[in-house]
């Protein structure tokens, strides 16, 4: 694995590429908040920027030309079902809460994922809990209290959309909860190629049978955000946080994209006219920093 030992060079493109990946994945609902001000809906642009994104994928998997094993039947049932779970069920149930959630506190509950991974772990694959990880996860959840109430005392967020964030973080964390063993067989690269490829299949399938294909005739600034989301915001970070790994390890690349939600907040605020208050600033903190020690202890 990579570490210190590792050249200079190899290891500045590694953090390089894991700020780079953690600014995509951050500009993820700053991009789709500017869609929906053009009234397009959720169904319909995650539609977009999955096929959209799908011939990209294809692209460098041909410009990559490595060779595979044929799946084995068990593999392409979870590809099948981590395909729906992960950038399907997840960015549906995601891109449903934008709509009445900013996208700085949409950020900060997906930051929870690694904590619901824990959590999961613990249950369905019986990983014992320290106590360092449970002062983590109270940490975290105290925080995420500080960041929520606010808002939802204002009503500048609704309930509705709140819980279809959490769902949205559920269904992640459930996805990386299963998926390492299947990364294990089938290959980290090809395995996110292949199930984003069910992602967008299934959601093609979604907005078939609900909307009219007319739908997909959106104005120009809604195709460019779409196309905006399924480039800057989900292949080129796929592929910058692959390299980013290969070079500087998992753990550093993982914590360096703990940057993603101050960044998301950052582009709110200059983007969106979005605010947060004091005590919503302090529960940021707090929720940032309870994650980063489950993800460091992890």
């Amino acid at each position: 694995m990579p570490d210190s030992t590792a050249p200079a060079s190899a290891f500045r493109m590694g953090v390089a590429l894991a700020v780079f990946a953690a600014v995509g994945f951050a500009s993820k609902a700053i991009f789709v908040k500017l869609a929906y001000r053009f009234h397009v809906d959720a169904i319909t642009l995650l539609t977009l920027r999955l096929l959209l994104a799908l011939p990209f994928l294809l692209l460098v998997r041909l410009w990559r030309r490595s060779p595979a094993s044929p799946l084995a039947w068990r593999d392409r049932w979870w590809l099948l079902l981590l395909g729906l779970l992960g950038y399907y069920l997840s960015s549906l149930l995601d891109f449903l809460g934008l709509v009445t959630v900013s996208a700085s506190l949409e950020r900060l509950i997906l930051m929870l994922y690694p904590t619901f991974t824990v959590l999961l772990s613990a249950w369905l694959l019986k990983q014992r809990l320290t106590a360092r990880v449970v002062g983590a996860l109270a940490l975290t959840y105290a925080g995420m209290i500080l960041v929520l109430v606010p808002d939802l005392a204002n009503a500048r967020a609704q309930w509705s959309g709140v819980v279809l964030v959490f769902l949205s973080t559920l269904s992640y964390a459930l996805y990386l909860t299963w998926s390492p063993a299947v990364i294990a067989r089938v290959g980290a690269m090809r395995f996110t190629e292949l199930a984003l490829t069910v992602s967008a299949l299934a959601m093609g399938t979604h907005f078939a049978a609900t909307r009219p294909l007319a739908d997909l005739l959106q104005p120009w600034p809604v195709l460019a955000y779409a196309l905006a989301i399924a480039i800057v915001a989900t292949v080129l970070p796929i592929y910058a946080l692959a390299g980013a790994i290969g070079r500087i390890g998992s753990s550093r690349a993982a914590i360096i994209g703990s940057l993603g939600p101050v960044l998301t907040i950052v582009l709110s605020l200059g983007v969106l006219d979005e605010h947060l208050g004091p005590i919503q600033w302090l529960g940021a903190a707090v929720v940032i920093g309870g994650v980063w020690i489950v993800g460091k202890r992890r």
